[in-house]
C-alpha cells in the first residue's frame, strides 16, 4: 500500500488497521525491537552490505535494540559506522502516521505539541493526516565545535511571534531544533566528543528523561527517539573530549574495527569500489594486483612510522584500487589495446590515493609521505609473491641479472612490446604460470603477470631497481660479496615511468 492509499484524516486513521492502543503506545524503540525480532526469526541478514561485522559488532548492536539502549560506535575512521547506522532504517516500520504540517512529526494519537493540539481541537475527526517513510525519519548531524543549542534543541523565533501576533512567551513561537524535528525517529551525532560541552550537557535530559526544554520555557516535549553517536576512541575517554555524565547516560557502547583477514578486505574493496565503468576497453584486474592493495591497508596498519591513533581507512584500497584500474585504462586506450591489465607500475603511479589517507607519526614525516608509501607498496608486493612462489626457483631468472643484464621497462610500450622485452630473460615468463596462467593468456596479463615476478624479487631485494621518473642512467648497485645461492649481487633491474 503506498502513501497515497494510505488515511488522510484522524476518522479514517481510526477506522483503518492503524489502531490508538496500537500506533499510540508503541515507542520507536519497541517498534526498532519488534522488527528486529521478526527478522531474527526470519533468519534475515540484518545489515546487508557490511562485511566482518558478522561475529562481532552486529551481535552487540542487535542486543542494544533488543535492550532499547541508545548506544555508540566508537571506532577508527572508515570502519563503516555511519553505514551502519544509516542502515537502522531498515527496521523501522514502512510508514508511520502523523499530523500533516507538524514540524516534529507528531502522533495522531498522542500529540506533543501546542500547535497539533490546537488543530485536533478544531478540526476533530477531519484533521488531515500525513504518513513518514522510513528515511524520513532519520536524522543525521556532524558534531562540529559551533554547534549552538538552539541548532540541537531549539530557540526563540520572533519573526514567527510577529507574524502570528503572539506574546514572546507563547508556545507556538518556538523554532524546534534538529533533536525535537527527529522526535518519532533516529537521531544520530557522528564524532560526539567534538560537540562543546554545554551542547552535552543539553542532551541529558533527552536520554535520561526523554524531553526537551526550549530557553527556559515550562514546556515539556516528550520526545521519541532512538539516539545513536558516533566517535572516535582517542576522544572518547575521561583524557578526550567526552564529559562522563553524558558517556554514563549511553546505553551501550561498541567497538567496530577494520577487517581481520585479507579476504573481508577483498570482499568490502570489491562491493565500494567503481570498477564496472563504462569504457571502450575491457578491464582485467589479476587476483594478485587486487590482493597486493588490500595487503598495502594491512601493512600500514601495523607501520611505525604511520599514526594507529588516526587508523588507516579502509576507504585506501577502495581509491588506489580505482586509480590503478583508470591509470591501466589510460595506458590502454594511448596503446590502443582492446584489455586494460593493471601492474604493479600502477600502484606506484596511485601514490595520490595512499599519501592522503595516511597520517604519518615523526619518523614517518622525516621520511616523506612519498618514500613511505612507496616502502609500504614495497613490502606489501613482497608479501604476495610469497603467497605464490614461495618455494618457486627463481635462481636462472636472478642469475641473468647478476651477469650483467639490465632491463627497462618503458611505460608506453604496447603489451605485445612488452612480451617481448621481458622473454628475452631466461625462465621469466615460464614462471607466470605459477599464477595459473598459461602461453595462450593475453599479452596484457602476461607482461602484468611477469613485471609481478619482478617486483617480487625486488621486494626481496633479489634484485635492484632505480623508480625514477622518466627515462635515466643505468644504475648498478654496487657489489658488496656473494648471496644465496652462490650468485653476485644484483646489477641492473631498471624501471621507467613516465
Amino acid at each position: 500500500m503506498t502513501t497515497r492509499e494510505l488515511p488522510n484524516t484522524l476518522g479514517l486513521l481510526r477506522k483503518s488497521h492503524f489502531s490508538e492502543d496500537h500506533t499510540a503506545a508503541r515507542s520507536v524503540k519497541d517498534e526498532l525491537r519488534s522488527n528486529l525480532i521478526c527478522k531474527l526469526q526470519r533468519g534475515e541478514n540484518l545489515f546487508p552490505g557490511i562485511v566482518g561485522y558478522e561475529d562481532t559488532v552486529v551481535p552487540q548492536v542487535t542486543n542494544a535494540i533488543l535492550s532499547r539502549h541508545n548506544f555508540i560506535l566508537l571506532g577508527l575512521r572508515g570502519q563503516a559506522k555511519t553505514r551502519l547506522v544509516r542502515m537502522l532504517t531498515t527496521l523501522l516500520n514502512p510508514a508511520v502516521p502523523y499530523i500533516e504540517g507538524c514540524e516534529i512529526h507528531d502522533n495522531p494519537y498522542r500529540p506533543i505539541c501546542r500547535q497539533c493540539r490546537d488543530l485536533i481541537e478544531e478540526r476533530g475527526e477531519a484533521t488531515p493526516i500525513a504518513w513518514l517513510e522510513p528515511d524520513q525519519r532519520y536524522v543525521e548531524k556532524l558534531a562540529t565545535p559551533d554547534v549552538t543549542i538552539a541548532d540541537m534543541i531549539g530557540d526563540i523565533d520572533p519573526i514567527k511571534a510577529a507574524r502570528r501576533g503572539h506574546d514572546i512567551s507563547h508556545e507556538l513561537t518556538v523554532h524546534y531544533g534538529l533533536v525535537p524535528r527527529a522526535n518519532r525517529g533516529i537521531f544520530a551525532i557522528n564524532e560526539l566528543p567534538d560537540l562543546a560541552g554545554k551542547i552535552q550537557v543539553g542532551l541529558f535530559n533527552i536520554m535520561q528523561e526523554g524531553d526537551v526544554q526550549i530557553k527556559g520555557y515550562p514546556v515539556r516535549l516528550p520526545l521519541d527517539l532512538l539516539l545513536v553517536f558516533t566517535a572516535n576512541p582517542e576522544d572518547y575517554t575521561a583524557r578526550g573530549k567526552i564529559i562522563t555524565p553524558l558517556k554514563d547516560r549511553i546505553g551501550s557502547e561498541i567497538r567496530t574495527h577494520y577487517p581481520a583477514s585479507l579476504e573481508q578486505g577483498l570482499e568490502i574493496t570489491e562491493q565500494e569500489a567503481w570498477l564496472k565503468r563504462p569504457s571502450p576497453i575491457q578491464t582485467v584486474v589479476p587476483a594478485y594486483i587486487r590482493e597486493i592493495i588490500e595487503q598495502l591497508a594491512f601493512v600500514a596498519r601495523e607501520d611505525k612510522k604511520v599514526d594507529k591513533r588516526s587508523g588507516v581507512s579502509q576507504r585506501l584500497p577502495i581509491s588506489v584500487l580505482e586509480n590503478v584500474v583508470s591509470n591501466a585504462e589510460r595506458r590502454a586506450l594511448r596503446s590502443k589495446e582492446p584489455v586494460a591489465v593493471p601492474r604493479v607500475l600502477d600502484i606506484y603511479a596511485a601514490l595520490s590515493s595512499i599519501t592522503g589517507k595516511l597520517e604519518l607519526e615523526y619518523e614517518g614525516e622525516l621520511k616523506g609521505g612519498d618514500a613511505v608509501a612507496r616502502e609500504l607498496i614495497r613490502i606489501s608486493v613482497g608479501k604476495i609473491y610469497d603467497k605464490y612462489f614461495e618455494g618457486a626457483n627463481v635462481g636462472q631468472i636472478v642469475q641473468w641479472f647478476d651477469l650483467g643484464g639490465s632491463l627497462k621497462l618503458d611505460e608506453s610500450v604496447d603489451s605485445g612490446g612488452m612480451v617481448k622485452q621481458l622473454a628475452s630473460i631466461q625462465g621469466l615468463m615460464e614462471k607466470v604460470r605459477h599464477l595459473g596462467l598459461s602461453a595462450s593468456e593475453p599479452d596484457a596479463v602476461r607482461a602484468a603477470a611477469a613485471e609481478f615476478i619482478l617486483e617480487g624479487l625486488y621486494a626481496h631485494r633479489r634484485i635492484s631497481r632505480s623508480e625514477e621518473r622518466g627515462f635515466a642512467a643505468e644504475e648498478k648497485r654496487r657489489e658488496t660479496g656473494n648471496r644465496e645461492e652462490g650468485n653476485p649481487p644484483p646489477r641492473g633491474y631498471r624501471r621507467q615511468y613516465n
